[in-house]
């Protein structure tokens, strides 16, 4: 029953995602927002709900834990594992991605987070000085945005986000954001509720079960995404989509539950856990610098150090 709780938390915590992305795009292009300014606002910070309400939850619950290894793990998950296995399926052109100046904020996040950290607890000042840099990040993407559009260089006011209908129902919006908005708190606190009994019966913390399955969890979509880009060459989507994910669960997810509730620090995390998510990330240094394909043999590599980072939080 446990278990299943697991699963059936996750599967709403996803569809219910989903449908809150469907529903705020549309809405955004509705009321006239541009699809531009949708895609990058809007439908990043909708796919990164499940992982937001997950914190929020564990960190009222006092299991804090849960909440920042959904985000340490998911970012470690995001480039072990949702690059690891598709290189396996198929040969990632990356040496053709333009991904330099995103990967450079993304490390950058990466020390940020890390150094708020020593201060022992993710408080309100962490979370106000997080959401400040993500705001600049959004704001300088929407400015690139607008120049790039200006400019002729890409047709960008041709392209819709994801889930974009723009013959949708003002009623099927109402419906998608009810499910969204519902769905996510019911989804969190069962997957939340049923990670902790399930930590209690292994004789583990909360924090190796935010590690392990939270994150594996919560790092599905990106795994499907990033899969589905592999078979079709799609080496920018696959790598901008891990790169985007990793800055938005550092400053955004961390950043608005530490203002809910204060996110004390495990000294796990300083001693080992935010060192191996910061050396994941400069292990695709070469991906994004040096022109190197993403290959079988990098998927290896990879999806193997992966599977040693788990045996080593179990153990």
């Amino acid at each position: 029953m446990i278990w299943g709780g697991v699963a059936v938390g996750l599967v709403i915590l996803l569809l219910a995602g989903d449908a809150l992305v469907k529903g705020a795009v549309n809405l955004s292009l509705r009321i006239g927002i541009p699809a531009l300014i949708v895609s990058l606002t809007v439908v990043a910070f909708g796919t990164s709900a499940p992982e937001l309400l997950i914190s929020i939850k564990a960190a009222l619950d006092n299991v804090p834990g849960i909440a920042l290894g959904n985000v340490v793990g998911s970012n470690t998950a995001n480039i072990l594992l949702v690059l690891g296995i598709p290189a396996l399926l198929a040969v990632m052109h990356t040496s053709q991605c333009n991904t330099r100046k995103s990967y450079v904020i993304m490390l950058a996040a990466s020390v940020l987070f890390i150094a708020l950290a020593f201060r022992g607890v993710f408080d309100w000042i962490s979370g106000i000085l997080l959401l400040v840099v993500l705001t600049a990040i959004l704001g300088d993407s929407i400015r690139e945005g607008l120049a790039h559009r200006k400019a002729g260089r890409e047709a960008a006011e041709e392209e819709e986000p994801e889930g974009a209908d723009p013959d949708m129902p003002w009623w099927k919006i109402g419906v998608f954001l009810a499910l969204g908005l519902i769905g996510l708190p019911l989804g969190a606190d069962l997957l939340v509720d049923s990670s902790v009994q399930i930590a209690k019966i292994v004789g583990v913390s909360d924090t190796v079960i935010g590690l392990t399955l939270v994150a594996l969890g919560t790092s599905l979509p990106e795994l499907a995404t990033t899969v589905m880009a592999a078979l079709r060459r799609q080496a920018d989507v696959a790598l901008g989509n891990v790169i985007g994910s990793n800055m938005f669960n550092l400053l955004a997810i961390i950043g608005v539950a530490s203002l809910i509730a204060p996110i004390p620090v495990d000294p796990e995390f300083l001693r080992f856990d935010l060192w191996v998510m910061l050396g994941a990330s400069l292990l695709i240094f070469p991906l994004v610098f040096l022109g190197r394909d993403l290959t079988r043999i990098w998927g290896v590599i990879l999806s193997a150090l992966y599977l040693s980072y788990i045996a080593l939080v179990i153990m």
